[in-house]
């Protein structure tokens, strides 16, 4: 996954699209749909032709048929319009395959989890999840909704615990949401919103380690090898918080147990020390 000397200017340019203190966005934007859009060619049906389109065409009149969907052990019933639906090639083809010959437009799907499932199906609508991406113009940096509402309360600057993680029932551990929304997004082929879902992950703060490593094990475990974002993401939080995971009993156990995220992990600051010894 990583060359060698590939860890700085990957992380650089990376990091640069999920940092704190993101400056992608000159001019002023209210949401990251409205950059988004501005950045989009053709109407919707010409981008969906191209298969380049991730949110719904603006003035839809959801005239199509309803589908109902079935997530979850617990069953939770969700219903959305099949044109909004097939948006993502995922579910296009779900749909092509289950009601070809049945008029029963139902989709069971008990693996989800049902709280990332509503987030997906409201960027879908909306062309973003709660808690929404907003420009700041003033201070030229995106911010999560409702960020100055927890300043307060929290010590996170207003950027963290804002709906940052979620119990993820079959994995049986709390996870980061953005990360798993991350993951979701590459199994429904939905490009744009793993943008967004990256984008809202590097904004938050303060979050244990134990939820760090189990949600870097969930992107490894449920991205391909070829990713080159979130699993860069994570190599890059993890070494820029060495002093903490070095003291942290979970990392050691982690760690004890192996995998390939810690040989990219390795690899990477390995070549972190090259680029350290060859500006020296």
């Amino acid at each position: 996954m990583f060359g060698r000397r590939s860890y700085s200017e990957r992380d650089s340019r990376h990091q640069r699209a999920a940092s704190k203190t993101s400056t992608s966005g000159r001019s002023a934007k209210r949401s990251f749909r409205d950059h988004a859009t501005s950045k989009s060619q053709g109407t919707g049906s010409q981008r969906l032709q191209r298969g380049d389109v991730d949110s719904p065409p603006l003035g839809s009149t959801l005239t199509s048929p309803i589908i109902t969907i079935v997530v979850g052990r617990e069953q939770r019933l969700f219903a959305a319009h099949e044109d909004v639906l097939c948006l993502s090639p995922f579910f296009a083809a779900a749909c092509r395959g289950q009601f070809r010959e049945a008029h029963a437009r139902r989709i069971d799907m008990p693996e989800e989890e049902p709280e990332i499932f509503s987030s997906i199906l409201e960027y879908l609508y909306k062309g973003d999840y709660y808690p929404r991406l907003n420009y700041n113009k003033r201070r030229d940096t995106w911010e999560l909704e409702d960020a100055n509402h927890h300043t307060a309360l929290t010590t996170n600057g207003g950027r963290g615990s804002v709906e940052s993680t979620v119990y993820h029932n079959a994995v049986g551990v709390v996870l980061l949401k953005d990360t798993v929304i991350y993951c979701t997004a590459e199994k429904y082929g939905l490009e744009e919103l793993k943008r967004l879902a990256l984008r809202k992950q590097g904004l938050q703060s303060g979050i244990q380690c134990s939820s760090i490593l189990a949600s870097a094990r969930y992107a490894y475990a449920n991205t391909p090898d070829t990713d080159s974002k979130l699993r860069a993401h994570y190599l890059a939080l993890i070494i820029r918080s060495r002093a903490t995971f070095k003291r942290s009993g979970t990392m050691q156990q982690e760690m004890e147990t192996g995998g390939k995220l810690f040989f990219d992990l390795f690899v990477a600051m390995c070549n972190h020390m090259d680029d350290i010894v060859g500006v020296t």
